[in-house]
């Protein structure tokens, strides 16, 4: 597609949003406090949702067990951050880096190996069986968490900021949360490694073209299936991550926690086009926006406005923000 082929209209909508709603808030510091945490929250759901949106992009494959990785994540988190008192107390920012960052690490790197059995035994019988892999899926997702249950047991686990990611930075008035713009930087890194990768490398390419004619790619002698299972795995890797995320910024973690964020971010694919990157990084930004608008102003409304959202957007654009064409 050329550049000038593109359609930027749907990049207008999260200014557009939240310069609509300025006016019912009155208070520009506020206003500012909630744009940043709505975009530090839409940042670590597109993190999360990244996963499912590789996986249903590409290999076509309704994972409704990814919360599974999400939960696995957060908790091989609190057991790593848990050994390294001595560095998440101290109140030097490296230092509380120099533990986050190898939780994140080993959390990714477990998710992964999960995802890999998970793609080998549940998920690669009923390819191309939607609503097979709805079931076995959601059926695998109990499974896990109940194999959490019996490692960490069934109550909540406390994960608490390292120290110096706690408090927040004044921009004249406004409050902004340390832990809100680490995560922004976060989920734009992820999202710039993925279109990277996507566009720019030769097993991004070989992986779309698999997509598009996965005879033809196979003929000229790539295994595209070996590709589609670290599609798979990756994404695992990314819900784990997420989970790291979701965890520091709830400060504890349940067992159940996939399975609740499941419902945001399949509300953030549907939105973004089923398979969009793009799509999805908007649609996460919508939906952590206007979660945090509608808390401040109508928190009874608050858990029914990612609904609303998601029929507004679908009522302009049936098939999401960014639809995948090849589907």
């Amino acid at each position: 597609m050329k550049n000038s082929d593109f359609d930027w209209k749907p990049l207008a909508l999260v200014p557009l949003l939240a310069l609509l709603v300025f006016p019912f808030i009155g208070s520009a510091s506020t206003w500012l406090t909630l744009t940043v945490a709505g975009l530090a929250m839409g940042m670590i759901i597109f993190i999360i949702a990244s996963g499912l949106t590789l996986v249903f992009g590409l290999m076509d494959v309704l994972n409704f067990g990814h919360g599974v990785f999400i939960a696995l994540g957060a908790f091989v988190a609190t057991s790593v951050l848990g050994g390294m008192s001595d560095w998440t107390s101290s109140q030097e920012l490296w230092r509380n880096l120099a533990a986050v960052l190898p939780a994140m690490l080993i959390a990714m790197a477990v998710s992964a190996a999960v995802g890999l059995a998970f793609e080998r035994f549940i998920v690669r019988p009923v390819y191309g069986q939607h609503l097979k892999q709805i079931l076995i899926t959601m059926g695998g997702m109990i499974i896990g968490e109940e194999l959490i249950k019996v490692i960490w047991g069934p109550q909540q686990i406390a994960l608490p900021l390292p120290e110096a990611m706690r408090g927040a930075v004044l921009l004249g008035d406004a409050a902004i949360e340390k832990y809100r713009l680490i995560a922004v930087v976060v989920g734009l890194a992820v999202f710039a490694m993925l279109i990277w990768t996507l566009s720019r490398t030769k097993v991004g390419l070989l992986i779309r073209a698999g997509v598009q004619d996965r005879e033809m790619v196979e003929a000229l002698g790539y295994r595209i299936g070996r590709l589609f299972v670290g599609v798979f795995v990756v994404g695992s890797a990314l819900a784990g991550l997420g989970g790291v995320m979701w965890g520091l910024y709830q400060q504890n973690v349940v067992p159940q926690m996939g399975a609740q964020v499941n419902v945001l971010i399949f509300i953030v694919i549907i939105i973004g086009g089923l398979g969009s990157t793009g799509g999805a990084l908007i649609g996460a930004l919508l939906v952590g926006l206007l979660a945090n608008y509608t808390g401040f102003l109508a928190p009874k409304v608050a858990l029914f406005s990612n609904i609303a959202l998601m029929a507004a957007v679908l009522l302009w654009r049936p098939q999401g923000i960014y639809p995948v064409t090849n589907r």
